[in-house]
């Protein structure tokens, strides 16, 4: 995949943008609605294609875009039925630039599209790294086959990138890392970490949170293999899970016999669990470059994280720790000296907001988009 460089593109001409996604909750929502904010405020025409359950359609909608519902079962029964429908949309909305999120929406997209109109592909993590028994190789060969119709190929992260040029997805593509609205998350000191605890109903005692859909990408059952171990060297610690799924009963069950751990369910006040928190864990087997690590470095909380994906590019060093997936060990070890040392936790949680400012502003994320989107259509018209 060969890198474009981003030219200095003025972003003041008017689009028709159609966005299309399945994930209507979660990370890859929340960067959505965040790209269709940012091009509802330039006065662009902005449609959403999504399913009606999840939040993304009515956020679209809250923020000034035209939502079309849409039925994407995932059913492999249903998908010449799936893409007729999107190809309706398609025709209906006419759009400059259609930019599809996430692996069913680049599978159905790019098979109705075909690259007729500038197409945006963004990953949000391959979806050839999902652990599905016969499925990883037919992925990954589609996603070489349909790069032919991907105008350009939207990494969150230079790991992301690579893996795909590695593995013969060759595209044009760029690199965007994801952003997130600094002023939703903030710092929060000692004090706003004892209030946020009464608000919550949580002891005040070493807290780590871990926030993401209760599924195997997510790695909640690694943390619970592990959280004996941390239980044993800070026996006050609790773990709080944030976050519902389909893997939620089997992590209650493997929770039981644990001392310390509580299960929160889906929440939208996921600032104020950071707040209350010493230390966030994401123990993802996979990811593109979820948005966990980079909210709580906002809200000035180190991080404990698995080196997968964006996570190696999104954590600096000195903001937490990086270990490896399948070291159990590790992951306790980074746990437990974070909680028996504030004074640490808290230098690092300082040195991740820094990072975040500079780095992953969800401003500087929608704007780069932008500039994507305006050299892609500038081309096309040229041609």
């Amino acid at each position: 995949m060969a890198a474009r460089p981003t030219s200095a593109v003025p972003t003041h001409r008017r689009l028709h943008v159609l966005h299309v996604s399945v994930p209507t909750t979660g990370g890859v929502a929340s960067v959505a609605t965040s790209y269709v904010r940012d091009q509802v405020e330039r006065g662009w025409n902005v449609t959403v294609a999504c399913p009606s359950h999840g939040d993304l359609g009515y956020a679209a909608r809250e923020a000034g875009a035209t939502v079309r519902w849409w039925r994407s079962e995932t059913d492999s029964s249903t998908t010449l039925g799936a893409a007729a429908r999107l190809r309706r949309i398609v025709a209906a909305t006419r759009p400059d630039v259609v930019h599809l999120h996430s692996g069913r929406a680049g599978l159905l997209g790019r098979l109705v599209v075909r690259d007729r109109v500038p197409t945006v592909f963004q990953p949000h993590a391959w979806s050839f790294l999902a652990p599905r028994t016969g499925v990883q190789s037919l992925a990954l060969r589609w996603e070489q086959y349909a790069a032919r119709w991907t105008t350009e190929l939207v990494c969150v992260s230079a790991t992301e990138r690579q893996l795909g040029e590695s593995l013969g997805v060759h595209a044009s593509s760029s690199v965007i890392p994801n952003g997130i609205d600094l002023a939703a998350f903030r710092p929060a000191g000692p004090r706003d970490r004892v209030h946020a605890r009464k608000l919550l109903g949580l002891e005040d005692v070493p807290t780590v949170l871990c926030v993401g859909a209760l599924t195997v990408q997510k790695g909640q059952q690694d943390l619970l293999a592990g959280w004996g171990e941390v239980r044993a060297q800070v026996p006050e610690a609790q773990l709080v899970l944030v976050g519902d799924g389909p893997d939620r009963r089997a992590l209650e069950r493997l929770a039981e016999p644990l001392d310390g751990v509580l299960f929160a369910g889906a929440r939208t006040d996921v600032a104020q669990w950071m707040a209350a928190a010493d230390v966030v864990t994401v123990p993802s087997r996979w990811e593109g470059m979820a948005l966990v690590p980079l909210e709580a470095m906002a809200c000035a909380r180190t991080v404990v994280a698995t080196g997968v994906g964006g996570v190696v590019d999104s954590l600096p060093e000195g903001a937490g720790a990086v270990v490896d997936g399948d070291d159990a060990r590790g992951l306790v070890a980074a746990l437990v000296q974070r909680l028996r040392d504030p004074e640490l936790a808290e230098d690092e949680g300082w040195l991740g907001r820094s990072h975040v400012e500079t780095h992953h502003d969800v401003t500087t994320s929608a704007r780069e988009l932008a500039r994507v989107y305006l050299r892609l259509v500038g081309q096309r018209r040229g041609r």
